[in-house]
């Protein structure tokens, strides 16, 4: 077997502030940095005795969608393949996913991205589900029907991300006998969203549905705020913003789609060991979680080509998963390219600027 291998890191998120380059900060891993949780799950299985491979990290950034370009993207990804890497952690949000698939597929580079876009899935493209635009929909759909909701007003960002979340919900309401009785499509960026709102609540709806990026949710929530409708309100992982700046409290009251449970033994486990408080609980799931993937992936590969990393990939099954209800497992599979197998999200909301999980 090789003596090294080389893992790309793409980061294509605009709001990525840097950190440590390490990618540890006061002991901890930098939330917006993948890397140091990839190490941590390294290490431990250097530990172990399983992986005695040298591991180094090339990293490349794009200004990705929904800020930046497409281009930016399959430039920080061709830069990546130039450098000889193994396998690309990245990139971190569905519409830069889609954009890299045919690059994965063309250069046959492994790669495990963290975001949404189920269909950005391929024979090289992993993906890591940070939310799904697929799956987060019929969640919302069921808990607003569990709350008794018949009529929701949909707002939703004129993106990929948007419209495939849409077109799900519009899917699932039917079979729930719930009414879209409003829809209205904004920018992915627009902060003056006032005059769409009000189209909305015109159909006077009894719920009220964001869908996108999140970017544009602070606004939406504001100009609900200033027409006095005090409904109940639900966005897809949107809300993950909130452990982030102001947005917590912007949308203070939202029900929004999360990605870890209070009650995950696992999650809970990783918490204790590394001694993280209560808010870096998402981040620590989620780094946890696609660090042993690809520590798994490159224990169990044959050797360190890019093929032999992709089968190393498809061997890595049923460990319990620190996102997720008690129970989600993460693993892929020879024809499976979806990481998080079980009831991997979890309804919360935003009060006073902390997040409180729904009951179930």
């Amino acid at each position: 077997m090789a003596a090294s291998v080389k893992v790309g890191i793409l980061n294509d998120m605009a709001d990525f502030t840097g950190g440590d380059p390490s990618g540890l900060e006061h002991g901890l891993p930098v939330p917006g940095d993948i890397t140091g949780w990839i190490e941590r799950e390294i290490d431990a299985l250097r530990d172990a005795g399983r992986l005695d491979a040298e591991v180094e990290f090339v990293h490349a950034y794009a200004l990705g969608l929904p800020s930046g370009t497409a281009e930016a993207v399959e430039q920080a990804y061709r830069q990546l393949a130039k450098a000889g890497v193994s396998l690309i952690v990245g990139p971190a949000i569905g519409d830069n996913a889609l954009v890299a698939t045919p690059l994965a597929e063309q250069l046959r580079i492994p790669t495990i991205y963290w975001a949404g876009a189920e269909r950005a899935r391929g024979r090289w493209m992993f993906q890591h589900q940070v939310g799904s635009h697929e799956d987060e929909s019929l969640v919302i759909a069921r808990q607003m029907a569990s709350l008794g909701r018949t009529r929701l007003a949909v707002i939703y960002d004129l993106s990929p991300i948007g419209t495939r979340h849409l077109k799900y919900l519009d899917g699932e309401a039917r079979v729930l006998g719930i009414e879209i009785a409003a829809k209205e499509g904004i920018s992915p960026l627009a902060d003056d969203v006032d005059d769409a709102v009000a189209r909305l609540l015109e159909a006077a709806p009894d719920g009220v549905v964001y869908l996108g990026l999140g970017l544009s949710a602070p606004p939406v929530s504001k100009a609900l705020d200033r027409a006095g409708w005090d409904g109940p309100r639900i966005m897809n992982t949107a809300g993950l913003r909130g452990y982030h700046g102001d947005f917590a409290r912007a949308c203070n009251g939202w029900l929004y789609i999360d990605m870890h449970s209070d009650a995950n033994t696992t999650l809970r486990a990783v918490m204790d060991r590394i001694d993280a408080p209560c808010r870096q609980a998402l981040a620590v799931a989620k780094g946890h979680d696609i660090g042993r993937l690809v520590a798994e992936g490159l224990a169990r590969a044959s050797d360190f080509t890019r093929e032999g990393v992709r089968l190393g990939l498809e061997q890595v099954k049923w460990l319990p998963a620190a996102e997720g209800h008690e129970g989600t497992l993460l693993g892929f599979g020879v024809h499976d390219r979806g990481a998080l197998h079980g009831r991997y999200l979890v309804v919360r909301q935003w009060l006073g600027g902390e997040t409180r999980e729904v009951a179930a």
